[in-house]
């Protein structure tokens, strides 16, 4: 019987080798996405009968070795002993950097070109598409549950545990008054060092292009693979979808003449369950920071642009939560924090006419202090400034472009909104949160200040046209909107443009809880893959009651699982909603430790014990993950989490909830390993336009 061998490469067990696809008749191609800073890959090209159950050959030699995109080692031919035949073929790799933005794309390209995956054999995401309508939900009805009797307090290190001015956490001001508020003096730090930008570093154009001209099929959009849907076998009684993540770049064309693009953002309202958009992009972060090189030396200052209770102050401190959970050193300037500082909280609304030249000159000093104060904080290392005011006239905007010539580039975000349904709700919660009307006990009395206020920059607004910007013109109201860009350039603000596409101001909440107890917590191990406890399958029947009094009214709402086995079966009882399955959401890979307990790491591995102990957020596991890599993967779930407006319960693990929730929490990076989330409890995040609020109800002891 003869055989014809079809060349494999892929991990140590070769049943989960990953097939090449043949590209020609002499010649066989694998392509995927890895981050330049990725560990040492070890590999060996495998034959593997195709018309027989045989052992694959396994090639002749040492291992091969992938760093930073290129084979280790000296180039040699892939020799294969099969009995006494001996067979040889070439090997060569061909590394393209990627623009990150480009991998974002990707997302929109997939939609585009549904069809069967031949890259990869294991996807990154699945979803039960069929909702389980009466489904039985075991002995729910006997675990009735009043929440109330189950919230417990958030933790008090929560910086959002409860409701909060955004602006209030933005930097403090660094100067200090002496004289009082009526006659004050300021000292502030002259910040003089210049920050030119280094000429060795690479850029990239950043653009939206508009997707009926990209995505129409013309020849404009080269991807060799994009992410797809391909059936799923039944599993467990429920169909489903596997959607295997993008890893193709499509090729963005524009017109030599064109300089700012524009991407109208609609939202179709049939397709609110299907594959996760950001699940096909391999987003903006599947890369490292190093994806065109070094982080960017140079320091960008996002100035805030747009009339009051526009948004700007919420943009700014979500942008500033997003950027530090990815390890950007990032600091939020709000110039109102420094008015307030220097010339009170109870200014009237004639302190903001354009014709107060007293109020005007106030006004552009204070934005001048604060704009000098993040200067300085960039030459002390600072990386990402979000400078938070309506700076709303070009002759503002010029002084301080002028202010940051050779010490920073500036990037405008415009924020505009023509919902008069939405500029009215925000007036009401400024008056029942800004410090500005704190001390003012009639409300309309407060109303009627902040409305002649808003007049007055409403007659002498200018919109952005100058330099590079950012425009979101509503997406504050959750139904679509638009995004234009002009003039965008470098890794760091194509991720930021990412961002901002898919975030918005909808309310809805989002649970997060471990699964239930397993049996390998049980015995104390980490990793694995086993099935529940009996107090695991407890909690899974009691947070099935849980969500259905919880999500009863919301037929929108999915269940987000790892694709470990005791995420699936918690999630299993709960009936009626949709069940996605994310790779990304999976534990954090032990390597070489999984299915040890930190008893016979120490004792066998102490060196690794020792190493962990003393650094558990840069750890990495020998042939496993650290945590810096778990927060790296979760960013396409994150994106995602900002682009629901339908409740999303998140069912997973330890290690990617502490990254989960230091996001949304704002917490620091260092404390992310040590960050408390206990067992059969569960963490609701309400995210909306007063910012991000917690709760948590603890279900079992």
């Amino acid at each position: 019987m003869s055989t014809v061998p079809c060349p494999l490469v892929g991990s140590w067990d070769s049943s989960k080798a990953l097939s090449m696809e043949r590209e020609s008749a002499s010649m066989w191609e694998l392509s995927f996405v890895v981050p330049p800073n990725h560990e040492t890959l070890d590999f060996k090209f495998l034959l593997k009968p195709k018309y027989s159950n045989a052992p694959c050959v396994v090639e002749e030699g040492p291992n091969r070795q992938l760093t930073g995109g290129t084979l280790q080692g000296e180039s040699r031919l892939a020799v294969f002993k099969n009995g006494d035949e001996i067979l040889e073929y070439r090997a060569f790799i061909k590394a393209d950097r990627v623009s990150p933005f480009d991998l974002a794309a990707s997302w929109r390209a997939y939609q585009e070109n549904l069809q069967p995956s031949t890259v990869r054999g294991i996807p990154d995401v699945s979803i039960n598409s069929t909702p389980m309508a009466g489904a039985e939900s075991g002995s729910s009805v006997s675990l009735e549950l009043d929440l109330e009797h189950y919230v417990v307090p958030a933790p008090s290190t929560s910086a959002n545990s409860a409701l909060a001015y955004a602006a209030n956490n933005a930097e403090n001001p660094r100067f200090s008054y002496v004289d009082g508020p009526g006659n004050a003096s300021f000292s502030y730090k002259d910040s003089g060092v210049s920050a030119d930008r280094p000429a060795t570093i690479k850029e990239m154009e950043v653009v939206i292009p508009d997707p009926s001209k990209i995505y129409s099929g013309s020849g404009m959009v080269e991807s060799k693979s994009v992410g797809t849907f391909s059936p799923l076998q039944k599993q467990d009684g429920h169909r489903g979808l596997f959607v295997d993540r993008g890893v193709g770049s499509p090729r963005l064309v524009k017109s030599p003449s064109s300089s700012t693009f524009s991407f109208d953002l609609k939202l179709d309202t049939h397709t609110k369950n299907s594959m996760p958009a950001a699940a096909g992009a391999v987003a903006a972060a599947a890369v490292a920071d190093q994806m065109l090189g070094p982080k960017e030396d140079r320091h960008l200052a996002i100035v805030l642009v747009g009339l009051p209770v526009r948004g700007k102050t919420f943009t700014a401190a979500k942008l500033t939560r997003y950027l530090r959970w990815l390890g950007h050193d990032t600091k939020h300037f709000n110039v109102g924090k420094y008015r307030r500082l220097k010339h009170g909280a109870n200014q009237s609304a004639d302190f903001f006419r354009a014709d107060n030249p007293e109020g005007m000159e106030a006004r552009n000093e204070v934005a001048a202090l604060a704009m000098d104060d993040m200067i300085a904080w960039m030459q002390e290392g600072g990386q990402v400034g979000i400078f938070d005011a309506t700076n709303s006239n070009r002759k503002r905007r010029n002084m301080l472009m002028k202010m940051a010539e050779g010490k920073c580039k500036i990037i405008f975000l415009e924020t505009l909104c023509n919902d008069e349904r939405i500029i009215e709700r925000n007036i009401r919660l400024k008056i029942q949160q800004s410090p500005d009307y704190a001390e003012q006990p009639d409300f309309e009395v407060g109303l009627q200040d902040f409305k002649s206020r808003l007049a007055y920059y409403e007659k002498v607004y200018e919109p952005v046209e100058e330099g590079s910007y950012i425009k979101m013109i509503d997406m504050a109201s959750g139904h679509g909107g638009q995004i234009q860009v002009n003039n965008i350039s470098g890794y760091l603000p194509g991720r930021i443009v990412f961002f901002l596409v898919n975030t918005h101001l909808t309310p809805r909440p989002i649970l997060l809880t471990r699964h239930g107890e397993s049996r390998d917590n049980v015995r104390g191990r980490i990793g694995g893959d086993t099935v529940l406890s009996d107090a695991g399958e407890i909690y899974a029947k009691k947070l099935t009651n849980f969500v259905e009094k919880r999500l009863k009214s919301e037929k929108a709402a999915s269940i987000w699982t790892s694709t470990l086995q005791r995420t699936i079966i918690t999630a299993s009882p709960i009936p009626g909603f949709p069940k996605i399955q994310w790779r990304a959401l999976d534990e954090i890979n032990a390597g070489v430790c999984d299915g040890m307990n930190y008893e016979e790491i120490k004792k066998n591995m102490p060196e690794e014990y020792e190493a962990r102990k003393k650094d558990k957020l840069r750890y990495r596991y020998p042939r496993g993950e650290s945590y810096l890599d778990v927060i790296q993967r979760l960013e396409p779930v994150i994106i995602e989490l900002e682009r629901q407006r339908a409740p999303v319960v998140v069912i997973s693990h330890q290690a990617v909830l502490r990254a989960l929730y230091a996001y949304f929490a704002d917490r620091p990076l260092q404390e992310i390993p040590h960050i408390e989330v206990p067992l059969h409890t569960i963490i609701e995040i309400q995210m909306g336009v007063t910012g991000v609020q917690e709760k948590r109800y603890k279900l079992m002891d």
